[in-house]
């Protein structure tokens, strides 16, 4: 690992994001790479993910785009050995694909339960599973490596015809916690982020009616907070001392109520 200065502190250091395609993945990615991180982009999106490369490199940041389907486990464990092998391994996994499909519970969308329960789940599961040991590997050998989940703060709070989506959220939560517990002692740090209302294409996949008028109705009272708002707490996170573990951070809009 290099020798980091204030002005790229996360100089030397290997940060596999996934869904970082659009949104939030996509502006930490530009952040963390600001940084002086090397970024391996993740997503499925393979068009959208060179542009963001070209993006980040005339910038004279480093990047390389890794398509992936994540609730592929045998493509994801397949990229992970890329990341190894070309990079050298990962020491900080933003894990932040998902989706989120609001409905009525009684409309039985038993596709759209299955949708998010795949990417939010067990997709997740696919990228921790296939990046932990490389994660372990860099807090022996450096002092600190970063487990950063994506939850939603629909994992605390009940919002009406979102409730796969926010049981999935908060397994996220939940399970983030959990995993600090153990890979902590083994200098990796684990983190939750819980947004309030961020204005990505999440919002695009939404088909309930009733979902999208609510969250069209929120435009008018509250400032949705934007990717780049999210991707400054992911540096933030990343470049605290090694002693330093924000174990749930909860970012809302200022006037979100809940």
């Amino acid at each position: 690992m290099s020798t980091h200065t204030d002005s790229q502190p996360l100089e030397g250091r290997v940060a596999v994001i996934t869904g970082a395609s659009s949104g939030i993945g996509e502006a930490s990615a530009e952040r963390l790479a600001g940084l002086g991180a090397t970024v391996a982009l993740l997503a499925r999106r393979a068009d959208r993910l060179d542009s963001l490369v070209e993006r980040i490199t005339k910038s004279d940041g480093s990047a390389v785009a890794m398509a992936v389907d994540v609730t592929d486990a045998g493509a994801v464990r397949a990229v992970a050995d890329r990341v190894a092998g070309e990079l050298g391994g990962a020491d900080l996994l933003f894990n932040n694909a998902g989706v989120m499909l609001p409905a009525p519970i009684e409309e039985l969308r038993t596709d759209q339960w299955q949708e998010q329960i795949d990417l939010n789940v067990t997709g997740l599961m696919n990228v921790i599973g296939a990046f932990v040991p490389q994660l372990v590997e860099a807090g022996a050998e450096h002092g600190v490596a970063d487990l950063i989940n994506t939850a939603s703060i629909a994992a605390e709070n009940i919002f009406p015809n979102f409730a796969v989506y926010s049981a999935t959220k908060a397994y996220v939560t939940h399970l983030s916690r959990h995993l600090r517990v153990e890979l902590g002692p083994k200098k990796v740090r684990v983190a939750a982020i819980e947004p309030g209302i961020v204005g990505t294409e999440l919002q695009n996949h939404v088909t309930d009616e009733g979902a999208l008028q609510w969250l069209e109705g929120s435009k008018k009272t509250i400032e949705w907070l934007t990717p780049e708002d999210i991707a400054e707490v992911i540096a933030f996170i990343a470049t605290l001392p090694p002693r330093v573990n924000l174990q749930q951070v909860t970012i809302m809009p200022t006037a979100q109520a809940s």
